[in-house]
């Protein structure tokens, strides 16, 4: 839960440990520059940030929180370190990220919407056009494509991506995954190219043993940052994990089957076990064969035939 409280924002000039190693989080580097982030593995990043932007009083207070975020992270004090990132986040001028995760809703929702009265209406006038004895083509009509959400222009995007990534790592900590998933979902919003908010995002994803969209995540992160050894180790351990919930997922579903189709063979006399298939592999198709059981002097009482 957010915490409330009445405490004024922390002095601007308060500095932050220049031998502390991120660990992945975007703790400013030290010295006079304001808009200098470090970033995993040590290196760091450059923030366009306009001349307007610097001197605005808001965004001097955010990053004045964020400062103090990053020093109450530092000393393991995450629901402190959360709270400061969310007064950042609400100071930060402009829209907020829940808007913004609102409109994007509101916009892919619109589109199911109109995607599916396009097809409708398409397949409506088909109908009309068979009884009015016309030709028609009976393929299936083609859904229109699904419009892409664009994010508004935001002056301070690229900090209030900030903002929530790193709140999200606190809520990693604090073990409230679906909550960092959606600061996640702002921070990628504001900044596609966010390395570490998919790597976060597929830190809560795996929590959840949501495997197949944490692997999707670190394959982003991976996409984005291709020589990095770390994302490289997550996407392979990552992709063991999802192959083993696949082959336990195939296993699971074929035992499902087996027992359906032994409660109908069973009232034949017979069982799933009277069937054996064999996969060539040269071709991979498979060579299936029955056995009724009962062996006799013409070499056995089998058929098969192949798919």
């Amino acid at each position: 839960l957010k915490r409330v409280g009445t405490c004024s924002p922390p002095s601007a000039t308060m500095t932050s440990s220049s031998s502390f190693t991120s660990e992945g989080f975007d703790l400013d580097a030290a010295g006079n520059s304001e808009n200098v982030v470090l970033e995993l593995g040590g290196g760091v990043s450059k923030l366009e940030v306009s001349k307007e932007e610097e001197k605005d009083p808001l965004v001097e207070t955010c990053e004045s929180w964020k400062k103090d975020g990053n020093e109450q992270f530092k000393a393991a004090k995450y629901l402190d370190a959360y709270d400061s990132y969310t007064r950042a986040i609400e100071t930060c001028p402009g829209m907020k990220g829940d808007e913004l995760l609102k409109q994007k809703e509101e916009f892919e929702e619109q589109e199911r919407e109109r995607v599916h009265e396009e097809f409708r209406s398409a397949e409506e006038e088909k109908r009309q056009r068979r009884r009015a004895g016309e030709k028609v083509d009976e393929k299936p009509s083609t859904p229109s494509q699904v419009k892409k959400f664009q994010v508004p222009p935001h002056e301070h995007g690229n900090k209030l991506a900030i903002y929530h990534s790193n709140r999200a790592a606190c809520l990693l900590h604090l073990r409230r995954y679906e909550e960092a998933i959606a600061d996640c979902n702002i921070a990628i919003l504001l900044n596609p190219k966010y390395t570490k908010a998919f790597l976060r995002r597929a830190n809560a994803n795996e929590a959840l043993e949501r495997t197949e969209d944490a692997l999707q995540d670190a394959k982003e992160a991976l996409a984005l940052d291709p020589t990095n050894s770390g994302t490289k180790k997550t996407v392979a351990r990552l992709q063991k994990l999802e192959d083993e919930r696949l082959e336990k997922l195939k296993e699971e579903t074929m035992g499902k089957l087996k027992d359906l189709g032994n409660s109908i063979l069973g009232n034949f006399g017979l069982s799933m076990d009277n069937f054996k298939a064999v996969q060539d592999p040269n071709t991979g198709s498979y060579s299936i064969s029955f056995d009724n059981g009962r062996n006799n002097n013409n070499g056995g009482g089998g058929n098969s035939a192949s798919v």
